[in-house]
């Protein structure tokens, strides 16, 4: 079982944190990532990109000129795609990109994320982290004392309003439970901070 250091707010060492090789210490699946990764970011595409096809662009119903003796290469419509002003061809049009992936394949991607931030030492354990008033300079300062990446993402147990607001003014930091992370998000944040109680979750949801 991979063992992690627990720190408190202060950047103290207040013990150590034994971790579930099922789930934080399982082979990284670089290609269960990508699918995953590639999954989220199709179903957060809007799909609304459209443009009109010769058919649907006003005007051209008259030839331009007649067919033979102009000199001209033949035209039929002005409203042609080599016309300017005229249609696109193969016109992209509203569509949904969205698709699903087995639970299994999700639920691998989940640990080997998380795996793989264990193994490249980009996890940080805190016994707890609550505070009284959303403060962000006092937020700013706890990251500090723990030696967070600019980069990081803070997951708790439970939504807790006041550190949500104190890290929301903070460029490149990021909050969420553990009920709402995912791959993208893991990997893409430098540091991984997450609370003992939301570790011991963790543990319970993806057992």
């Amino acid at each position: 079982m991979p063992k992690l250091n627990v720190l408190n707010v202060n950047g103290q060492n207040v013990g150590e944190m034994e971790l579930v090789d099922s789930i934080f210490n399982v082979e990284v699946n670089e290609h269960v990532l990508y699918e995953v990764v590639k999954n989220q970011l199709a179903n957060k595409r809007q799909g609304t990109q459209s443009a009109k096809t010769r058919s649907e662009v006003r005007g051209g119903g008259r030839k331009p000129w007649k067919q033979k003796g102009t000199g001209r290469a033949r035209q039929g419509s002005i409203r042609a795609v080599q016309w300017v002003g005229g249609g696109v061809a193969f016109a992209p049009k509203p569509r949904d990109y969205s698709y699903t992936l087995p639970k299994k394949v999700r639920r691998l991607a989940i640990k080997s994320a998380l795996s793989a931030k264990v193994q490249n030492g980009e996890m940080i354990v805190l016994d707890a982290l609550t505070m009284e008033a959303p403060k962000t300079k006092e937020f700013t300062q706890i990251l500090k004392n723990i030696n967070a990446s600019k980069k990081a993402l803070i997951v708790t147990a439970e939504k807790n309003d006041n550190v949500v607001k104190s890290a929301n003014n903070i460029e490149g930091v990021a909050t969420a439970t553990v009920n709402t992370i995912n791959v993208y998000d893991i990997l893409k944040y430098d540091s991984f901070i997450i609370t003992t109680d939301a570790v011991k979750k963790v543990e319970e949801v993806y057992a």
